[in-house]
């Protein structure tokens, strides 16, 4: 495993991070036995950095993730989870949270504190409510070590962002397709010009990364026929010096050894000219493909009508990436009617929740025309 310093944090942190907003399922509950054993495994295997947060899972994320850390695993790690800062409506409410998450996770203190997903208006919210001061209580008190933010807005408001605090690190959206979009290359450039260190979500896009079509498939073979799509898209990320740590949402113990075994090979500013080329490459052509830019992250649901936003999203990518329309047609049919697409009844509850802005309203229209025409 390689590890990276965290900027003034001094954290040595394993290049890949365990992210726990995918964990295994038993239906609709994250199969905690299943759960349990990647995470020590991840651990076993040289993982110290494990990552999650208030919503996921509805909520029971941080409680499995606490139960993985028992029996010594907890003094391995450096954990960390982030505010639910769309909850905060008084000053009392954030250390309310931390210590509602502190018992979760059966511990007395993070190794990282993120205020989690900010974007403009929740980022005035907080300082409404006094958040500078709390940090500081929070630090003080030593329930916290280190405070940053994780980020889901504009290029603008990142730099803004930046320059709002001393942050000890941040964490942002990134991907060989994410180039552009919200913080990218501009964004990290910053970041790294004022000395904050990043931590990079979504390296996959969601997972859209690791299963291309057949003829991206040849593009990759171009150079290094020998490497994967997954560990593409892994180096391209950990290629740039001031990513410190590379955070996989992994699902199976099959992706988790895959991931920790390419790890081994992710080294900042080891990407040649013809590879960074051949990378564009397939960006272009995948560009030429995504019909709605959904990373499944689910913060638009749950969803009043019960329409699986994501799961419709993805069903209608993977048949345009995948040109196989026949088959995800099937996938869609056995949608439970109310999770479908044609259940939307247009409220708007969702668009202001997504992190891409999708305008999600019209993208379900999408679907419908696209499998129900």
């Amino acid at each position: 495993m390689k590890f990276r310093e965290i900027g003034k944090t001094g954290i040595e942190a394993s290049v890949l991070g365990l992210g726990c907003m995918r964990l295994p399922m038993n239906g609709d509950a994250v199969d905690e036995s299943r759960a349990i054993e990647m995470i020590r495994y991840a651990i076993d295997n040289g993982v110290n950095y494990i990552d999650t947060a208030y919503p996921y899972h509805d909520q029971t994320s941080e409680i499995v993730v606490g139960k993985a850390l028992a029996d010594g695993y907890r003094e391995k790690v450096n954990l960390i989870t982030k505010l639910p800062s769309w909850l905060i409506t008084s000053e009392d409410d954030v250390m309310k949270y931390l210590d509602e998450q502190l018992d979760k996770l059966g511990t007395d203190h993070l190794d990282i504190y993120l205020l989690h997903a900010m974007n403009r208006s929740r980022w005035e919210v907080l300082k409404e409510h006094g958040i500078i001061d709390k940090i500081t209580e929070m630090k003080a008190s030593g329930k916290v070590k280190h405070i940053g933010f994780s980020f889901h807005d504009d290029l603008a408001f990142f730099k803004e962002m930046v320059d709002a605090y001393p942050w000890e690190v941040a964490m942002i959206q990134f991907n060989y397709m994410d180039q552009n979009i919200q913080a990218g290359v501009e964004g990290l450039k910053y970041a790294e010009s004022k000395g904050l260190p990043l931590i990079v979500m979504e390296p996959l896009k969601g997972g859209m990364l690791a299963t291309p079509s057949e003829d991206i498939k040849a593009l990759w073979k171009q150079v290094h026929p020998e490497r994967s799509p997954i560990e593409w898209a892994l180096k391209y990320v950990a290629n740039f010096e001031n990513v410190k740590v590379v955070l996989s949402g992994m699902s199976n113990m099959e992706q988790l050894k895959e991931n920790i075994e390419i790890a081994d090979r992710l080294i900042a500013n080891d990407l040649s000219e013809a590879e960074l080329a051949l990378i564009e490459k397939v960006r272009q052509s995948y560009d030429s493909k995504v019909l709605v830019p959904c990373t499944k992250c689910g913060y638009c649901i749950p969803c009043p009508q019960g329409v699986e936003i994501p799961k419709n999203f993805d069903a209608l990518n993977q048949a345009s990436i995948f040109n196989q329309k026949d088959k995800f047609t099937k996938t869609y049919e056995a949608f439970a009617d109310e999770a479908k697409a044609a259940n939307c009844v247009a409220c708007g509850a969702c668009e202001p929740q997504c992190p891409q802005k999708i305008q999600i309203i019209d993208a379900l229209t999408k679907v419908v025309d696209y499998f129900e025409a």
